[in-house]
């Protein structure tokens, strides 16, 4: 198998976790005789300071170039004077856009190992395993007219979507709904939103190409206090960009870290992957980062752009099983540590690239 990825790894600990991310990418393509070529362009605040935008010319030619986009993390608190779209986040949306992946697929799980991590009580997160479709092209975050007029105290954006736009992101979680548990939750505000009642009315449409698969909506406000008391009771939630966002954030806390997630965003000219948490620059350089989001979100690569399901098993494999061993980077090691061995991101990467290859040496015997 061959793969060109293109590295942007960003600011604050981005670079951190992708560098662990990349190096389990070449273990596996060494051990397994795969061609696995990386290209590193900048993005996010470090591009500003460079290259003066968030998203340089030289780092979109390449990323579309690619079989695969590995991002980090954007932002930092030094840009926030700027405009919304001149700010690290900015060429964020603008790669996400001109890559054209519309589906933006995040898993929810709870490792046993990590659910004293949770705010919430063992017996409720145990067991939850639910995958996010979140549309990425539409909504709020791209809809026109926008403004934030400072003299006149004013500010607006515009949530749109088209009928398109909403059936293509439903038949992607039906889709993966059938290969699941076969149950589809899509969440709106069509209670109040023209825009939801679009939405509802679409995906009810949809679903009566998939029924082997059952859908039910619910309202984004009783949906996030339903991912806090019951979890267990959803298999493929989708739902729009702005509603997505926070739920996927909210959903965080079941992990036990936002750390631990990984993200792809697949159905455009190439599929962009990176971990759900943000740059965190406070403790980047530090080696405290938690590069298990980033090391999952290789597995994501395998799987959907390379089409190596037993790579991307064994990768997941290896990362339950070093917190079966009570490795912990420092996000994880919480209350009594007994038991735990508290490791930095390198360590915590060595680790996991360790278990990969024991993963992948039993499976080929």
């Amino acid at each position: 198998m061959k793969l060109k990825i293109t590295v942007v790894a960003g600011d604050g600990i981005g670079p951190e976790v992708t560098g662990e991310a990349v190096a389990v990418l070449k273990q596996i393509a060494e051990q397994g005789g795969h061609e696995f070529t990386f290209t590193e362009k900048r993005i996010g605040g470090v591009a500003i300071k460079n290259d003066g935008t968030p998203l340089p010319q030289e780092t979109l030619d390449a990323a579309l170039a690619s079989d695969a986009v590995l991002l980090g993390a954007v932002g930092a608190p030094e840009f926030n004077s700027l405009a919304p779209d001149k700010r690290p986040e900015g060429g964020l949306l603008q790669i996400r856009a001109a890559l054209g992946g519309f589906a933006n697929l995040r898993p929810c799980f709870s490792f046993k190992e990590l659910t004293v991590n949770s705010p919430l009580r063992p017996e409720v997160i145990e067991g939850t395993d639910i995958m996010f479709v979140r549309e990425l092209l539409g909504g709020a975050y791209f809809g026109k007219p926008r403004e934030w007029n400072k003299e006149k105290g004013v500010g607006y954006n515009t949530m749109v979507y088209t009928s398109g736009e909403v059936e293509r992101v439903a038949r992607i979680a039906f889709q993966l709904a059938q290969k699941r548990r076969k149950k589809l939750t899509s969440v709106d505000k069509s209670n109040v939103l023209e825009v939801s009642q679009l939405w509802r009315a679409v995906v009810t449409e949809v679903g009566k190409d998939f029924p082997d698969v059952a859908l039910e909506h619910q309202l984004v406000d009783s949906m996030a206090m339903h991912i806090m008391n019951r979890p267990r009771d959803f298999d493929v939630v989708v739902t729009e960009n702005l509603f997505g966002d926070i739920l996927t954030d909210e959903s965080g806390v079941i992990t036990g870290s936002l750390g631990m997630l990984p993200s792809a965003t697949i159905g455009g000219k190439v599929n962009l992957y990176e971990p759900v948490h943000g740059s965190a620059p406070d403790i980047a350089g530090k080696g405290l980062a938690n590069p298990l989001g980033a090391i999952l979100t290789a597995a994501l690569i395998l799987r959907h752009s390379g089409g190596l399901e037993a790579e991307a098993a064994a990768v997941e494999a290896a990362v339950r099983k070093v917190l079966e061993q009570g490795c912990r980077t420092a996000d994880l090691a919480r209350g009594d540590k007994t038991g735990l061995t508290v490791l930095s991101t390198k360590e915590m990467g060595a680790k996991v690239r360790e278990t990969v290859e024991k993963q992948l040496l039993a499976a080929s015997r």
